[in-house]
């Protein structure tokens, strides 16, 4: 049986207001699996976005032990992320986890990679995906040249972008602010 995964996922912070959104597209193979899954969540009463990309249940796992640090060290979202990680590159079942998260705050955007690194991207502006590059392209020249669009806008526009070029993408966005 073949895995579900591709979708591409971008977050913006911008002029103090942080984006984050996804596609709604699973692939099985070379099919369409479902157009509607819901990749981007709110955690920790609302003060933090995750975005998943890879395969679904893996991407799951993930979240759900992201969470559990975010209790741990009282909603500090860089000490989760890297305690997820260190966890992730230790243990033996976290290791065979074929997903990515992007995570944020009001003030930091983070993307912790399938081997267990933390990065703090460029420009404020994460994505990771099968379409991530295209909508990181649009991501920076949106906030090069269109500046006086919201955080939630330039998201809005970097994934169609990517959706109308990456084939593993789609047109179902769902985008959460902060």
């Amino acid at each position: 049986m073949e895995k579900i995964h591709a979708t591409t996922v971008l977050g913006i912070i911008h002029n103090g207001k942080v984006a984050l959104g996804a596609d709604g597209q699973a692939t099985m193979g070379n099919t369409v699996a479902k157009s509607n899954v819901r990749k981007v969540r709110k955690l920790y009463g609302g003060k933090i976005l995750a975005g998943f990309a890879g395969s679904t249940a893996d991407a799951f796992t993930l979240i759900e032990r992201f969470e559990e640090k975010l209790n741990s060290y009282g909603g500090n979202m860089k000490r989760a992320a890297i305690e997820l990680a260190k966890d992730w590159r230790m243990d033996r079942y976290l290791r065979k986890l074929e997903a990515m998260l992007i995570i944020a705050n009001e003030t930091e955007l983070l993307i912790i990679s399938g081997t267990g690194d933390v990065l703090e991207p460029d420009n404020q502006i994460a994505a990771i995906g099968s379409g991530s590059m295209y909508a990181q392209s649009a991501a920076i020249a949106l906030k090069r040249h269109a500046s006086k669009l919201s955080a939630h806008e330039m998201v809005q526009e970097g994934l169609n972008i990517a959706a109308d070029i990456c084939i593993y993408t789609n047109h179902n966005i769902i985008i959460e602010t902060l």
